[in-house]
């Protein structure tokens, strides 16, 4: 990423990240789409390049829409090495944001650990960094269907310039009117820009009670006006005195994925001195999984322009997927009542389920909201002789999302939860390859999993023809279940685009994409959670011009 270097991805390792970090399948929409401040609903679908968390509010009369408001793109230049100058920063704030640094002129910097409490849940105006190529861009906003006449009311995060000339982002309570039953998009903002460039947008963000690190920052940069970006980890468990609050559930649509952060080295975070839960021993006697050439599929509850799919829908995606020789699917997140409407179909066809808790930004706890709701869902839906394996986090380790010590914690609680309930499956996370490699991860985390995850795509080391994509997944996996001391290793991704760009010698192509697919079949398909049942026309298309282009469910047919 050039000029925003992100201090959440320094846990990524150089080797093998380079390739992956243009590829995250819009996880980050695994979370509620955002508003921003646009006066009038219009009836039609956009594409997001940012989400929020929030619903929108229905309210019986209709009072006039809001003005339209602009949000300023921020230009941020590449950031390398270069001799020790003192930064100017923002100053501390009073709420767990993260941090923007200014580096003026080329340097070394050194941004020191800072500790905030917070006593009480705190909704703020955040920031979003997404990188955007040259021409007109519809960004943010919220979609949402409506049977009547509706007045909206919702907040939005938006952009409003200061007389020095600089610009604040703030929230406002704004009032749209959707005239008609339709599906209206309410509240995004058009930017136009002249070549590629990453812009902030302003977002709206629920922090819980607890205390929030941002751990000592290094890093080298050699050009002018460097924003350097430290976010806050998640919360230490609420203060005795804090009262708590539930938030909207987090993670679904995986819409447009910010591009992978820099891969600089990550400062280790300092030992909590808060004492780490027992971790339950590993699954006793747990069912066997995979076998054959065609394990499981990746599998989300949206349609065109990333809207939840109704139950029908669902069950009919359900039965192509066995119908095409599956046996379990895997989805991500709770939201888009994903438990019910998947599990009611995959029980009618007799498809077992890998269920997912998604960590979508630094907030890796119980105690944020946005998680304790994937996991309070998880526990009321019940439907434990579904359930064949639970991944708690995609790639949260190599986004910076989690602490290697925060993820143990989080997989307990799963597991833990699980456990009550008699629910003998495995439970696991899974990252990059590289992710899996930076130090203290394996030793950390492979004790406290049942079996290993990796996502794996051999299109992204850009050396790797269609033919060998097989025999690429197969040794990369081993690599990782070498570093867990042998244990059994499972692919909870891979797969190749059917159009984009080259990355170097791989490229895409429907052709191409039979070939690979073809050759992961015969290497691990038994071990391998394809990626993914549907092309996503929702995501953005990324560095690659390919996120919306995974889908091969057609291939099995």
């Amino acid at each position: 990423m050039r000029g925003f270097t992100v201090a959440a991805a320094l846990a990524a390792l150089a080797n093998g990240a380079t390739a992956h970090r243009a590829h995250r399948h819009a996880h980050d929409l695994f979370e509620k789409r955002g508003f921003n401040d646009t006066g009038v609903c219009m009836n039609e679908c956009k594409t997001y390049y940012t989400t929020i968390y929030g619903e929108p509010t229905l309210v019986p009369e209709k009072p006039a829409p809001a003005s339209s408001t602009a949000v300023t793109p921020v230009a941020v230049p590449a950031t390398t090495s270069a001799p020790v100058v003192p930064p100017k920063t923002t100053g501390p704030p009073n709420v767990p944001t993260p941090i923007q640094e200014l580096c003026p002129t080329p340097g070394t910097y050194t941004f020191p650990a800072k500790t905030l409490t917070l006593t009480e849940t705190t909704t703020v105006c955040g920031a979003q960094v997404t990188k955007v190529p040259s021409g007109t861009h519809t960004m943010g906003g919220v979609t949402t269907v409506v049977t009547t006449a509706t007045t909206v009311v919702c907040p939005v995060a938006t952009a409003e310039p200061l007389p020095n000339g600089d610009v604040t982002s703030i929230i406002k309570m704004t009032t749209y009117v959707c005239p008609t039953a339709g599906t209206y998009t309410i509240g995004p903002h058009t930017t136009t820009v002249t070549k590629e460039k990453e812009i902030l947008v302003p977002t709206v963000t629920v922090y819980p009670p607890g205390t929030y690190t941002a751990p000592q920052v290094v890093t080298t940069v050699t050009e002018t006006s460097v924003v350097v970006v430290c976010p806050f980890t998640s919360p230490a468990p609420a203060p005795p005195a804090a009262p708590t609050t539930a938030a909207a559930p987090a993670p679904p649509a995986p819409t447009q994925e910010a591009p992978k952060p820099a891969e600089t080295p990550k400062q280790q975070q300092p030992e909590q001195s808060k004492p780490q839960p027992s971790t339950p021993a590993t699954s006793p006697n747990p069912p066997k999984l995979g076998g054959g050439n065609q394990w499981a599929m990746t599998y989300t509850p949206y349609g065109p322009g990333g809207f939840c799919k109704d139950a029908a829908a669902v069950d009919a995606d359900i039965k192509q997927i066995k119908d095409g020789g599956f046996n379990s699917i895997r989805v991500y997140s709770t939201d888009c009542d994903t438990l019910p409407n998947v599990g009611a179909a995959c029980k009618k066809y007799g498809v077992k389920m890998i269920i997912g808790v998604f960590v979508g930004a630094p907030g890796c706890d119980n105690g944020n909201p946005h998680v304790a709701d994937q996991i309070a869902t998880i526990e009321k839906w019940g439907m434990w002789d579904l359930v064949e394996m639970a991944v708690v986090g995609n790639e949260a380790l190599f986004n910076g999302f989690c602490t290697p010590d925060q993820l143990v914690t989080l997989i307990t609680k799963v597991k833990t939860m699980l456990r009550s309930h008699g629910c003998n499956a495995p439970v696991t996370t899974t990252d990059t390859v590289s992710g899996w490699q930076a130090p203290g991860v394996a030793e950390k985390v492979c004790g406290a999993i049942d079996v290993v995850g990796a996502n794996i795509h051999a299109y992204f080391n850009g050396n790797v023809q269609p033919l060998d994509a097989g025999a690429f997944v197969k040794s990369q996996m081993q690599i990782v279940e070498s570093l867990c001391g042998g244990k059994a290793g499972y692919i909870m991704e891979s797969g190749w685009p059917s159009a984009g760009k080259c990355i170097q010698n791989s490229c895409p192509g429907k052709d191409a994409q039979a070939t690979a697919i073809k050759s992961i079949q015969g290497a691990v398909g038994g071990q391998t959670v394809f990626f993914s049942f549907t092309d996503d026309d929702w995501k953005a298309p990324g560095e690659c011009n390919c996120e919306r282009s995974w889908g091969c469910g057609s291939l099995f047919v």
